[in-house]
C-alpha cells in the first residue's frame, strides 16, 4: 500500500527534483510533485511525496518533519484527502445594495458591497 505525504513551508525555489532528492533516501518513491501556480509557474511552497511502502513514509515523516531545509523548517505529515467544496458562482459574491446618501457628495456615488 502506498502513502502520500504533504510537505509544507518549502522554499519557493524548491523544485520537484529537489524534493525527490530529499526523500529518496527513505525509500522508493511512487510520485513527487511540487505544486506551482498555473499562471506564473512559481512554486506555492508545498508539495507531495508518495512512497510505495508505508513504513518508509513513516520514517520520512519522523526524520524530516520540522527539519530545516534552505533556511526554513519544513512540515511533513500524511496528506489528507481533498475535501469537496461547493461550486462557486462569482456573480453571487457581489450584490448591489441601495441606501440613503450620508452627505451631499455621496448621493452622486453608487456603492457595491461584498456579502
Amino acid at each position: 500500500m502506498s502513502k502520500k505525504l504533504f510537505v509544507g513551508n518549502l522554499d519557493f525555489k524548491t523544485t520537484t527534483e529537489d524534493l525527490e532528492k530529499m526523500f529518496s533516501e527513505f525509500g522508493e518513491l511512487e510520485e513527487v510533485n511540487v505544486v506551482t501556480d498555473r499562471d506564473t509557474g512559481r512554486s506555492k511552497g508545498f508539495g507531495f511525496v508518495t512512497f510505495f511502502e508505508d513504513n518508509e513514509a513513516d520514517k520520512a515523516i519522523s526524520e524530516m518533519n520540522e527539519k530545516e531545509v534552505n533556511g526554513r523548517k519544513i512540515n511533513v505529515n500524511e496528506a489528507k484527502e481533498k475535501e469537496d467544496r461547493p461550486e462557486r458562482n462569482s456573480r453571487e459574491r457581489f450584490v448591489r445594495q441601495e441606501r440613503e446618501p450620508q452627505d451631499e457628495y455621496s448621493k452622486y456615488c453608487s456603492t457595491t458591497f461584498m456579502k
